[in-house]
């Protein structure tokens, strides 16, 4: 090689060196800056005596995903719950999972789509399935009551809205913000977890109004209140799940269709209320209380025997509903709305939802215009009560 070829290659080396290091330099001028929002506000903290999300006043917004594990390594599983409690702590207050770092040339650590967003009350709640203990080898844990749910008449499951071994539901009043929780959660697992079903939902209620379902009813009137909630949801047998819950999750179909072509009375008679107030058939209010044995003048049952109200309260037990509707399209294969209920409830024994939709059975006058497609029971941890807890220790602790 010729000197002037030699110290032309010099000059071109030492010209891109420099192009190189000015890069480097911007980098660090271009690093993204920490989550700024105006005013942190509508928070609900993560660390609590109970989960939250349950208890809670329902947001307008849910996003509800179902994964299954693909290592039998508790350890890993272990390191997984340590690091979502700390994202979903940071997260509800209405900052990014970590704080970004300097380097361009790496993913950022967050993805970014909830910067300069307020947390909306974003909740996060975890729960774990039968087959979660059954894969990491753990079945002796597993919580007697924590059983497959039956078959009940109607149901129509499908398998890709069905099963799973854990569940994350992330609810909040910004659609976006929830999402952006799962989004991040799931991907910080990704070598442990595989998505398998999620749905995301909504509600809407102006003040402290009962939302309404698709079919145009309040959805969720006779929840318990105070120490009878309580009662209802609360995990109390002295095991790693005091304080926990269980949840239910259905996903119900709703034949939009068919409704609309039902005349008002037939609505009334399907719930057992009136459409506009909510309240039971004969009454006035929204919370006045359901006496299904009354009689008309005529000596006929005023609420029906077949609507939803009389054979869900003839039972005697209770639910925390925690539902919110969903509209994902158009079914292809129909030309009708693919829309329904994404049915959420929390109880401190499965066996009350059991007897429950037992009760509604073949006669309940809903299953003319609905359908149940997806199912999923999960045991949900008791809260994380400070920055020394983490989710599921005391499962993890019992091992």
């Amino acid at each position: 090689m010729s000197e002037s070829h030699f110290q032309s290659g010099r000059r071109d080396f030492l010209k891109q060196s420099a192009i190189l290091g000015a890069g480097i330099f911007a980098s660090t001028a271009y690093a993204l800056e920490p989550r700024i929002t105006p005013q942190i506000k509508n928070i609900y903290p993560f660390y609590h005596q109970y989960q939250q999300g349950i208890a809670t006043p329902a947001q307008k917004n849910i996003y509800f995903m179902v994964v299954d594990l693909h290592t039998t390594d508790i350890e890993k599983i272990k390191e997984m719950f340590q690091t979502w409690t700390a994202y979903s702590a940071n997260l509800t207050l209405g900052k990014n999972v970590k704080q970004y770092g300097d380097n361009i040339y790496v993913p950022p650590v967050d993805t970014g789509e909830a910067d300069s967003l307020n947390p909306y009350h974003l909740t996060l709640t975890f729960g774990v399935s039968p087959t979660f203990f059954d894969k990491l080898g753990i079945s002796k844990l597993k919580p007697e009551e924590l059983k497959e749910l039956p078959h009940f008449p109607r149901d129509q499951l499908k398998a890709e809205y069905t099963g799973g071994d854990i569940c994350i539901q992330a609810c909040a009043n910004d659609p976006q913000v929830a999402f952006h929780a799962v989004r991040n959660l799931v991907r910080i697992g990704r070598a442990n977890i595989t998505m398998r079903w999620s749905q995301a939902g909504f509600n809407s209620y102006e003040g402290s109004d009962t939302p309404r379902n698709l079919f145009g009813f309040k959805d969720g009137t006779g929840n318990p209140q105070g120490e009878e909630l309580a009662k209802t949801v609360w995990y109390q047998k002295d095991n790693w799940l005091k304080g926990g819950s269980f949840l239910v999750a259905r996903r119900v179909q709703m034949h939009l269709e068919t409704w609309d072509r039902t005349n008002l009375m037939g609505q009334e008679e399907t719930f057992g209320r009136h459409r506009d107030s909510g309240a039971p058939i004969g009454m006035k209010n929204e919370f006045d209380s359901v006496d299904i044995h009354q009689k008309d003048a005529k000596g006929n049952t005023v609420i029906p025997e077949i609507s939803h109200l009389h054979l869900a309260k003839k039972t005697g037990l209770s639910i925390l509903r925690r539902s919110f509707s969903y509209s994902s399209g158009v079914d292809t294969r129909t030309g009708q709305f693919d829309a329904g209920l994404l049915f959420i409830s929390f109880q401190k024994d499965p066996q009350q939802f059991i007897t429950i939709q037992n009760s509604l059975g073949n006669i309940d006058k809903m299953n003319e215009y609905i359908t149940h497609i997806g199912s999923g029971l999960f045991a949900c941890f008791a809260g994380v009560k400070d920055e020394n807890d983490y989710l599921g220790k005391a499962l993890f602790d019992a091992i």
